[in-house]
């Protein structure tokens, strides 16, 4: 396994248009987590940091407006 500092070199340099693919391959991976097993922690953990992160990233732009 990388490490994060090797997977965040690794998302620097991905174009925009494949950031929002592997966002999506991510998020489905997470989802069908999900659907297996409702309670699955980690699945969990995911869907509430990404909540967090877009409420965070979403109130940042409307700050800088």
């Amino acid at each position: 396994m990388k490490s994060p500092n090797d997977i965040w070199a690794d998302l620097g340099e991905l174009p925009d248009e494949e950031i929002i693919h592997m966002m999506t391959k991510l998020f489905a991976i997470y989802e069908d987590k999900l659907k297996n097993k409702p309670e699955d922690q980690e699945a969990l953990n995911f869907f509430k940091n990404l909540d967090i992160s877009i409420n965070q990233t979403s109130q940042c732009n409307l700050n800088r407006r």
